[in-house]
């Protein structure tokens, strides 16, 4: 990955967190841990509008155990676990005390497919080693306790190899799953490339201004 230069803290810390999910996608996400390198190109990702946000874990700025990460600076990881199964990796954004939050929901597979297949217990890629943010997670040996992990660290980082989608070639469309933020569950929130095999879920695109 030399030729992929890590995000700044920059990146991560300003206020608008459904732009810098947008500006995620074509990112690289990097693992290296034991000296086990993995990445994948990010084709779906979801924004959590913090306390603002019916669907987010912070909403109206709860803080508890697993939330307090949600409220440091942008730039670290937040890794929680779903029905005591599926580790979801999500990137804290904006500044300290502003809970934001991205959930990365699929990888297109670049680096340590051999690691990734290992850890999947699968010997063979179907377009699903790296659909769905638990199985993101599961290929790229993210846990919980990376919980709190500064994504300038050289075991966990987002990089930019210079590839850019086109326009018309990222969709925006409604979150997966969060039926239960009434409303909020119709936030365009969740974007995606376009005819990509990895990305999870089926949604109908909402129209882009």
């Amino acid at each position: 990955m030399s030729n992929c230069k890590k995000l700044p803290l920059s990146f991560y810390e300003r206020d608008d967190v459904a732009n810098i999910t947008r500006e995620l996608i074509g990112k690289v996400l990097v693992t290296n841990f034991n000296g086990r390198l993995t990445a994948g190109r990010i084709v779906e990702a979801e924004a959590y509008n913090g306390p603002f946000d019916k669907a987010s874990h912070s909403y109206n700025n709860r803080r508890t155990k697993r939330t307090e990460v949600m409220y440091s600076q942008g730039g670290v990881a937040y890794v929680y676990l779903c029905y005591g199964i599926h580790q979801m990796f999500n990137i804290v954004t904006n500044v300290k005390d502003v809970p934001n939050a991205i959930l990365i929901r699929a990888l297109e597979p670049m680096e340590g497919m051999d690691v990734m297949l290992e850890r999947t217990k699968k010997t063979v890629d179907k377009f699903d080693l790296t659909r769905g943010p638990g199985n993101v997670a599961k290929a790229l040996g993210l846990h919980t306790s990376q919980t709190g992990t500064s994504l300038l660290s050289d075991e966990l980082y987002v990089c930019d190899d210079g590839v850019r989608y086109k326009e018309n070639d990222i969709i925006t469309t409604a979150r997966i799953g969060v039926d239960y933020a009434a409303e909020d569950a119709l936030l365009p929130y969740r974007f995606v490339v376009k005819g990509n095999k990895y990305v999870s879920g089926k949604k109908l695109a909402v129209k882009k201004d």
